[in-house]
């Protein structure tokens, strides 16, 4: 991994530093990390805080609660700015795509106003705007100068691969369709010129996928919550009213001992515990948990790798009362264990006992 600093003026050892005291360096510096660019400011954050006065926890997480985040995209047509966008809202951002220019401030404001809904935004702003664009530049510095936290991502890729990726949608180069592909590129890269300039972060996608991108997407704001970024949503139902239609995967419990025929069981579901009880008492139920435990384990980090951020996982029993119910709520509790976030539906468990 090769390091580096690329900056508008080069760093020269000022008075203080020469008298001992180190300075940090220059806001306009930025940190090139194989082919990524970042402001030197997000490395030296930690090292500005006073050690004398060490803000209390509850401060800090009152603070953090209060934190609001706006992220501006944009970049050369082609370069993965959807992708981008995408990868935002699996994230849990409210994302908009060709915001157009004059509504990027009222939008900063509806999102900083204080119990909105919105706590994190991620916007496109690209040369869709056309000549407005120009007032792209005026406006993110004056979003810097407010409350929220900004960033401005910048996504570039080679005249190559551009050009390929044009060829392979057939679409028209926004800037005209009567003009050459090419031709468009190195105008496009032009008039991009100053907001590339102000970009906390310049991504170059020429060498990356659309998992690639989602991957660095994910571990600049993520966060460190630890919890993964999969919701995955179970489902109890019951054979005789059909499969659902949108489980991705689907699984047949039908074989386990069904409380339905014991008397004082049958009327309850499988959320009762004394259903559940019953159930767990069987080795065989305690065996398919263990190996379905296992076998979610393994896939579900498989799924997120390819960019799968949900994930429908069905339970099918007779009629959709009490074993389904109750190894959907098991299942729910151990994927929580583990870091995931899960939704549980019980979709039959309305219908009559029979």
């Amino acid at each position: 991994m090769s390091y580096g600093l690329e900056g508008r003026r080069p760093f020269r050892k000022s008075d203080s530093e020469a008298a001992g005291v180190r300075s940090k360096p220059p806001p306009s510096a930025r940190v090139v990390i194989s082919g990524f660019c970042f402001p030197t400011s997000d490395f030296m954050a930690r090292r500005t805080h006073l050690k004398t006065s060490r803000p209390s926890k509850a401060s800090t997480t009152a603070a953090r609660k209060r934190f609001k985040q706006f992220v501006v995209i944009t970049g050369l047509s082609g370069a993965g700015k959807g992708s981008v966008l995408k990868a935002f809202e699996d994230l849990g951002f409210y994302c908009v795509d060709n915001l157009p220019i004059d509504l990027i401030t009222k939008f900063a404001e509806l999102c900083r106003q204080p119990g909105g809904r919105i706590d994190r935004a991620a916007v496109v702003v690209d040369i869709r705007e056309g000549g407005s664009l120009s007032q792209l530049p005026a406006i993110y510095q004056k979003l810097a100068q407010d409350r929220l936290r900004t960033s401005l991502f910048f996504l570039e890729a080679s005249d190559e691969v551009l050009v390929r990726r044009f060829e392979e949608t057939r679409r028209p180069h926004p800037l005209g369709s009567d003009l050459a592909v090419r031709e468009g590129i190195r105008r496009e890269r032009m008039l991009l010129k100053p907001v590339r300039q102000l970009a906390d972060a310049v991504i170059s996608t020429t060498r990356m996928n659309v998992h690639d991108l989602r991957e660095v997407i994910q571990q600049r704001f993520g966060g460190g919550e630890g919890r993964r970024p999969m919701l995955v949503s179970l489902i109890s139902f019951g054979f005789r009213f059909g499969i659902p239609m949108d489980a991705d995967l689907v699984f047949d419990v039908r074989f386990l001992p069904n409380p339905n025929y014991i008397a004082g069981l049958k009327e309850k579901t499988g959320k009762d515990r004394s259903v559940q009880e019953y159930m767990s008492q069987y080795p065989q139920t305690r065996e398919f948990m263990k190996r379905f435990s296992d076998l979610l384990l393994y896939l579900l980090p498989q799924f997120v790798r390819e960019g799968k951020s949900y994930l429908t996982i069905a339970l099918g029993c007779t009629g959709g009362r009490h074993r389904s119910v109750a190894l959907a709520e098991e299942t729910s509790r151990m994927l929580g264990r583990e870091g995931f976030r899960t939704k549980v539906t019980h979709r039959d468990i309305g219908h009559a006992a029979s």
